[in-house]
């Protein structure tokens, strides 16, 4: 019996429909009391575990030898970490008409948050694009984002993500960094490990980060936050969300042409300029903002299942471009193939070798 024919410009992302289940779940049967303290314990373990893997997965050779196309890198990371926080900034203008003061902070924050990895690879394939340039890229994005995005968040939130207080930036090196280079130390001797187990440890990640989603959505049911959001909120957060993905495909693509980059080259800035990963931002809220995470992370959440739908019918469309590169070694890419990779982009990213040089 065939499956049901879904749409190929309407991706179903999986690891957004777990997220939605572990929502539904914490808002059913909240953990209180013991259970919530036994939660956030587990959460910040999962978090250490997650930038454990991180920092042991990433390979600074390769990452280094990505540095020659270094006008590629930073052109992402100025999308990244300047253009992305200017909108956000910019967006403080709808507060308090459109967005709630807890809902504008989770939107800078989101501003704020590293690029993804793989769905940048798997786009700009799609598209025929520079794939090594994205996969240097994204990696490049991911550990900058590692020390930048927490002191930004720290400088621009203020006291919404505890501000440059001893006790946030001692959760950040312990949490986030100490992991993370620890990861990089013992790189050498579970590096092999980890790619022939990578699968297995997927689940891991993906558990770990429904484990801190639930911990931070439990924590705001507790505390009664969600009263403060209505669904005409969350219908204008959406729209603002909408154009600042707008805006970022359409900077990172006319402005890579106007500062003369090739067309393979383009595609791999847009691809990875626009995106925000929610791996990395999960854990990252819940160190930063504590209580609050329930909110800070919501706007994230929809702005990465917006940026796939949004991004897979782009990069199909590159596809079709005249100008596009012919690639005689495979087939033209079909829509339920295209799907296919566009499933891969829930996943953890696994810092794959580039296998072109």
């Amino acid at each position: 019996m065939r499956r049901p024919y879904l749409p190929a410009w309407l991706p179903v992302d999986p690891f957004i429909m777990g997220l939605l289940a572990t929502v539904g779940l914490a808002a059913l049967l909240p953990a209180r009391g013991a259970a919530a303290s036994v939660a956030e314990a587990a959460s910040t373990a999962a978090v250490a575990l997650l930038f454990f893997l991180y920092g042991a997965r990433l390979s600074t050779r390769e990452a280094l030898d990505g540095m020659r196309h270094w006008r590629l890198h930073l052109t992402v990371l100025a999308s990244t970490f300047l253009l992305f926080p200017l909108l956000g900034l910019a967006a403080h203008a709808l507060v308090p008409g459109v967005l709630t003061p807890p809902l504008y902070s989770g939107l800078l924050f989101l501003c704020l948050v590293p690029s993804t990895i793989q769905s940048s690879i798997a786009f700009t394939s799609i598209a025929r694009g520079n794939v090594p340039a994205a996969i240097c890229a994204g990696s490049f994005s991911s550990l900058i984002g590692i020390f930048l995005t927490p002191l930004l968040a720290a400088g621009l939130l203020g006291g919404s993500a505890g501000g440059f207080s001893l006790d946030s930036l001692v959760k950040i090196v312990l949490q986030l960094l100490l992991p993370f280079l620890l990861g990089q130390a013992l790189r050498r001797w579970v590096g092999g490990f980890l790619v022939r187990n990578k699968k297995v440890l997927g689940y891991v990640d993906r558990g770990s980060i429904l484990l801190v989603v639930y911990t931070a959505f439990s924590a705001g049911m507790v505390a009664g936050i969600w009263h403060q959001v209505s669904l005409p909120r969350l219908g204008g957060l959406m729209a603002v969300e909408a154009v600042i993905l707008a805006v970022m495909l359409a900077a990172t693509w006319y402005g890579a042409k106007r500062l003369g980059f090739p067309r393979e080259d383009r595609i791999a800035i847009q691809f990875a300029g626009s995106k925000k990963s929610l791996a990395a931002g999960l854990p990252m809220a819940s160190v930063l903002f504590g209580a609050q995470a329930s909110l800070a992370v919501l706007p994230l959440m929809l702005f990465h299942q917006m940026q796939l739908m949004v991004c897979a019918v782009l990069a199909r469309r590159r596809a079709r471009d005249p100008q596009a590169p012919q690639a005689p070694q495979q087939a033209p890419e079909r829509p339920e193939r295209a799907a296919e990779h566009v499933a891969e982009v829930s996943r953890t990213p696994q810092h794959p070798v580039p296998q072109a040089r």
